[in-house]
């Protein structure tokens, strides 16, 4: 009687089928997009590991507030998930009436990658080191234009960040995507941008662009010549776009600790970080009350910048 009643309970559990049909990881970002390219990647891995297909529904716009409100509404049985990221981190200091609370309406399941930003500048710009870079912005106050996929995404927000503590003025002109931005600075239009890592590799590269700085503690193996803010002057400087899995908060705990464990064993794989390594991305295993740790000291560090800077939504 014992050993049916156990039977009976492990065929009463959620996990104990998970998954029996594909997974929904909702993108906030448009395909194409590096974020995009990387998910994709992690989903493939995912998908073996788990034994199910765990595809990506694109779902962009409204600075990702579509997305996340779809998450949020979705049935909670673990086949909607969330890609998320440092951007659930920034929305809440820069949008006050947002129609869900990320803090309390997601459970989230495991931070699986992470990738730096890079200072990047046309040639015309005579710097090439980031004491040189400061000297030349203080020179012409509010004259160098920097470049941005739009107000509130990383890469602004980690160049007001840094002119507060190195104390220079420079332009924003802010961009509707990321391409737009990068184009003008090829061009020359605008002097200077940061920028996700995988998003300029190419152009570093090639010498389209003069990278000068990376914002991650360690280098990159990618760019090992290129130094990092922190040794250029400023330590303690970091900023990393970071990639994780979020699902509605009620979703089963033993569902959460089985799809939890898949991302384990993704990160783990060689292939998988091999992958990772070839665009810049960093493979991380932040799992639980960790991730959740982490995410509350992100949400009052970008408040504090958001804050700080004066920055509002448009």
């Amino acid at each position: 009687m014992l050993a049916g009643a156990c039977a009976l309970a492990a065929m009463s559990s959620p996990a104990a089928s998970y998954p029996d049909k594909p997974v929904r990881m909702i993108m906030p970002n448009a395909a194409g997009a590096a974020t995009d390219t990387i998910a994709r990647i992690f989903a493939s891995k995912l998908s073996e590991v788990m034994g199910q297909q765990f595809i990506i529904d694109n779902r962009p716009g409204a600075g990702g507030i579509i997305a996340v409100e779809t998450v949020v509404k979705a049935t909670p049985d673990g086949y909607t998930l969330l890609q998320c990221g440092v951007s659930q981190a920034i929305s809440p200091a820069l949008r006050r009436k947002l129609p869900y609370d990320s803090g309390r309406d997601l459970a989230r399941i495991a931070q699986y990658g992470a990738v730096s930003n890079v200072l990047v500048t046309h040639a015309s710009v005579p710097a090439r080191t980031l004491a040189e870079f400061v000297k030349y912005a203080k020179q012409y106050p509010g004259k160098m234009r920097y470049a941005s996929p739009g107000i509130g995404f990383t890469p602004h927000l980690t160049m007001e960040l840094f002119k507060s503590v190195a104390g220079i003025d420079l332009l924003h002109v802010p961009y509707k995507s990321s391409s737009q931005g990068i184009a003008d600075v090829l061009g020359g239009q605008v002097h200077t941008m940061f920028n996700n890592l995988p998003s300029q590799l190419p152009n570093i590269k090639t010498g389209k662009v003069r990278a000068i700085a990376v914002t991650s503690l360690q280098r990159s193996t990618q760019l090992p010549d290129v130094p990092t803010i922190a040794e250029s002057g400023y330590p303690g400087f970091e900023v990393t776009v970071w990639y994780g899995l979020c699902a509605p908060v009620k979703t089963p705990k033993d569902v959460l600790a089985k799809i939890e464990a898949g991302v384990a064993k993704a990160i783990a794989a060689p292939d998988l970080r091999q992958r990772f390594a070839d665009q810049g991305v960093e493979p991380k295993n932040v799992a639980g009350a960790a991730f959740d740790a982490f995410y509350k000291t992100e949400l009052a560090r970008w408040a504090k910048v958001v804050k700080d800077a004066g920055i509002t939504a448009e």
